[in-house]
């Protein structure tokens, strides 16, 4: 692609056109070194017009409901007349690096929605399931006049604390149950979490949602909260009914006005930008060693010695390092 060519594609994509969107995010995610130079290329000519978007982190177990309340909320956002980007990772396979993709099928009426795009995305086995360039996607769905884009993570691993640093602020969907001894809630996801939504709070369940609420109350009086400037807040509803979407709604803007007004919100954004870039450059830096000719041929018998307990990890890395250096 010449760059006459991104040009044109920057200037379709910040119209608001769909497919030069779709185009543009499948340039970040591909592998090629090509496509990634040409990634980097067109996300420096729209940069000037990122920034704007509200940026949500939403994470949950798998079945307490992500697809069907997003669905609830993203309607809920077009029907005001706001423009909303769902960036879904996918859990992939570990071995065949397979995935779902099946968010589009989950959430029908919302990809239906002229003024909401779905982009579901494998985690290709990435650190907590989280697409890597899950980041410049959002960028690339801001630039595209996405004023909402939430990001959607498989809840599992590390994946939490990740999509918690490209946000602004981060909701856990819980299940009604939770009261239970918080159904060996992890203590990581109580210390991130700013918005707690009791999810599936309807027929017979709404009772046990109204216990796992005060459960989770008493529960977060054990950990800091994430900002000074924010107390972590505990609702109840149903995406499947859409209760309880307006005040979820209603508390992300009471908790993006509290970080505005303390002057949090931009320094929390200068702050993630810094440590994507680190981010970034560590991604490079260790696709580099991995594919280094010394490292390539010493790293699978140093693998195997680590695995069977005939040589310490500390002393394998020291040889790849060695391996590294010869072959520079």
């Amino acid at each position: 692609m010449s760059s006459t060519d991104i040009q044109a594609l920057a200037q379709r994509l910040v119209a608001g056109d769909r497919a030069a969107l779709a185009r543009a995010i499948t340039r970040v995610e591909s592998t090629r070194a090509d496509h990634q130079a040409e990634a980097r290329a067109l996300i420096t000519a729209v940069m000037d017009k990122t920034g704007n978007a509200w940026r949500i982190g939403l994470t949950g177990v798998p079945g307490v409901g992500k697809s069907t309340l997003i669905e609830a909320l993203g309607g809920h956002l077009t029907s005001q007349g706001r423009k909303v980007a769902v960036l879904a990772v996918d859990p992939s396979s570990s071995r065949t690096k397979g995935s779902i993709l099946g968010d589009k099928t989950r959430m029908g009426a919302l990809a239906v929605d002229r003024n909401a795009f779905i982009r579901p995305s494998p985690s290709a086995g990435t650190l907590g399931g989280v697409a890597r360039k899950t980041r410049e996607s959002m960028l690339l769905c801001e630039a595209a006049g996405y004023d909402v884009v939430i990001v959607e993570t498989v809840g599992v691993g590390q994946s939490e604390t990740v999509v918690a640093d490209m946000v602004d602020v981060f909701v856990a969907l819980m299940l009604p149950g939770a009261g239970d001894e918080l159904q060996g809630i992890k203590k990581g996801l109580l210390e991130l979490a700013e918005i707690l939504f009791v999810n599936k709070a309807d027929g017979e369940n709404e009772t046990r949602a109204r216990r796992a609420a005060r459960d989770l109350e008493a529960a977060l009086h054990l950990f800091a909260p994430v900002s000074p400037h924010w107390t972590p807040t505990v609702l109840t509803g149903s995406g499947l009914n859409a209760a309880g979407i307006d005040t979820l709604w209603d508390t992300v803007i009471k908790h993006r006005k509290a970080l505005e007004q303390a002057g949090a919100l931009d320094s929390r954004r200068r702050e993630q930008q810094v440590r994507w870039l680190w981010s970034m450059v560590e991604d490079r830096v260790l696709e580099a060693f991995k594919a280094n000719p010394g490292v390539t041929a010493a790293a699978g018998s140093l693998e195997a010695a680590v695995a069977e307990g005939r040589l310490p990890a500390s002393e394998a890395a020291e040889r790849l390092l060695k391996a590294r250096d010869k072959h520079r």
